[in-house]
């Protein structure tokens, strides 16, 4: 057996939940256990771990902590302060007391649990409290010689400040260089603009509907992206003094009410804020935020915004008037949920991006931080965990894995690790415009790179943009003489506004399919591709 292994329980490739088992020299540490089925974990009449680490109290990485303790109350289980007092959240129907299981560890301080094994923790954005994970275990003197080393574990991690949590502080951990980055990888290689600016495009969005006086539904999980959406509500300068009505369900107003009991965790400006208004609860300042229970959505007036946790019967509020309804749903491929009722197909429906995870630069921007031997992709789509072990850039550097559910990954850890330095990747060119015709010119030296066949295989290349930056790509054969059409024509007609293909479609965002109805929903999908259910673009 190896010195440092992991045991991948849940990985989060979809809703099975991340529950990784760390094995350190003599010890065993649980990371995290959002699984719903813990068989796995209760199949043996012992502990499964010596200890566990809770990273945040999202329901993918928490909601088998209850089980757990109750199958081994003697377990100890760590977390965030914060965290302990989020995590019964998860348990809400539950009537026993269930609070005190999980023992709170300070920010930034390393705990020693057993000899030679101490964890620190470290803000890892995301959502008030979480945690990214410092794992050190040092060999006992005497016996064989063995070097110490150390995992460094993200759980779900983001790099921007966002409303209601502050960044994971990247400065603080340059250097760190653990052996072992066990990372979130939730939007794969995805580019995401500014995270002012995604608040700024559904901000408008939003505010167009409200002119047009059509009612808002957002659904969305209870605890979060709808905090996130509220404080962005109530704050954002389109909205502030607005005569409108924000209603909140009951599952979503508890984990507004359980923030007011962290308020000393979140960030100074919203305590700021919370000392002159109510953060959440306030009917004098438009606009006005209430309660709605159970049974009250014959009370809602046009126009209005309404925060829905995701899986209820969206059309107990459409109903009377769907016309009347705008439906926005967050784009969270990471997320599957599959106890969600159809949305009312007779309202509008549009997707938003207000991600809380790290996209793919922010992931290679830890990742070459931090310099780890290895690098474990968990939480994320096959595909898009997938998007990330291809990245030239970082397999030429790391060893780099991505373990199925139920897998065990071996991490072997040599005394040096050379790193070579990262290939030539930049080469100076010259554009040139000359009536409706661009000319890209590149250095004779690009040919020397292997991977230029590819792209110069038949001379035809492909530009889209990806946000400010202009991306080019080879079109091969295989494309040009697909099965069942000639792509070649398609290709000339690529200007035609009424092809039907993947770059026109209403659900073609951030070069991937988010119908949920296409049997290429989540899959990284090229411009000129195609499926049955295709639905054009609709202009504003």
């Amino acid at each position: 057996m190896s010195e440092l292994e992991c045991v991948a329980y849940g990985v989060g490739h979809a809703d099975e939940g991340v529950c990784l088992l760390l094995r350190l020299g003599p010890y065993r540490v649980l990371l995290d256990c959002g699984l719903t089925d813990l068989s796995s974990l209760l199949a043996d009449p012992s502990p499964p771990a010596d200890l566990v680490l809770c990273s945040h109290a999202h329901a993918d990485h928490a909601q088998g902590l209850l089980a757990l303790h109750q199958a081994f109350p003697a377990l100890p289980i760590y977390a965030s302060d914060a965290t302990t007092q989020l995590l019964p959240l998860n348990w809400a129907e539950t009537s026993s007391s269930h609070a005190a299981f999980c023992q709170a560890l300070p920010w930034r301080t390393p705990v020693e649990f057993f000899d030679g094994l101490s964890a620190a923790l470290y803000p890892a954005g995301h959502l008030p409290g979480a945690a990214a994970i410092l794992l050190s275990y040092t060999p006992p003197s005497g016996g064989p010689p063995q070097r110490p080393y150390s995992v460094f574990y993200t759980g779900d991690f983001f790099l921007s400040n966002s409303r209601l949590v502050e960044g994971l502080p990247l400065e603080e951990l340059r250097g760190l260089s653990p052996d072992v980055l066990i990372v979130d990888g939730s939007y794969g290689t995805s580019r995401h603009p500014h995270r002012r600016q995604q608040e700024n495009q559904l901000a408008e969005r939003i505010q167009r509907s409200l002119a047009q006086k059509t009612s808002i539904l957002l659904p969305t999980a209870p605890l979060g992206l709808a905090q996130e959406l509220l404080m962005l509500l109530r704050s954002h300068h389109h909205f502030t003094g607005r005569d409108f009505t924000i209603w909140v369900d009951e599952s979503i107003a508890a984990a507004c009410d359980a923030y007011l009991n962290i308020l000393s965790h979140l960030p100074t400006s919203v305590q700021n804020f919370a000392r002159h208004q109510p953060l959440f609860w306030d009917e004098r300042v438009r606009p006005r935020v209430r309660r709605l229970r159970s049974g009250q959505s014959h009370i809602l007036s046009s126009p209005c915004i309404v925060l829905a946790e995701e899986t209820v019967d969206l059309e107990q509020y459409t109903h009377s008037d769907p016309d009347a309804w705008m439906i926005l749903k967050p784009q969270e491929p990471h997320r599957v949920v599959h106890e969600q009722v159809p949305y009312p197909h007779s309202s509008a429906t549009e997707t938003y991006l207000l991600a809380q995870h790290g996209d793919g630069p922010g992931t290679t921007q830890l990742i070459h931080n931090l310099r780890p031997q290895h690098v474990v992709f968990v939480h994320g789509s096959p595909t898009y965990l997938s998007d990330l072990t291809g990245l030239d850039e970082l397999h030429n550097r790391y060893h780099l894995h991505s373990p199925a559910p139920g897998s065990t990954v071996e991490l072997p850890i040599g005394e040096t690790f050379v790193q070579p330095a990262a290939p030539e990747v930049s080469y100076e060119g010259e554009l040139t415009e000359f009536n409706e015709i661009v000319t890209i010119t590149l250095p004779n030296a690009i040919a020397a790179d292997p991977r230029w066949q590819a792209l110069a295989d038949t001379g035809l290349i492909e530009a889209r943009w990806q946000g400010d930056e202009l991306v080019l790509r080879g079109l091969p054969q295989r494309e040009l003489l697909r099965p069942g059409g000639d792509r070649l024509l398609d290709w000339m007609d690529a200007n035609s506004p009424l092809r039907n293909c993947c770059g026109n479609c209403r659900h073609y965002r951030g070069q991937r399919c988010w119908n949920m109805s296409s049997p290429l929903f989540e899959f990284k999908v090229t411009p000129d591709g195609f499926c049955p259910v295709f639905e054009p673009n609709q202009p504003e």
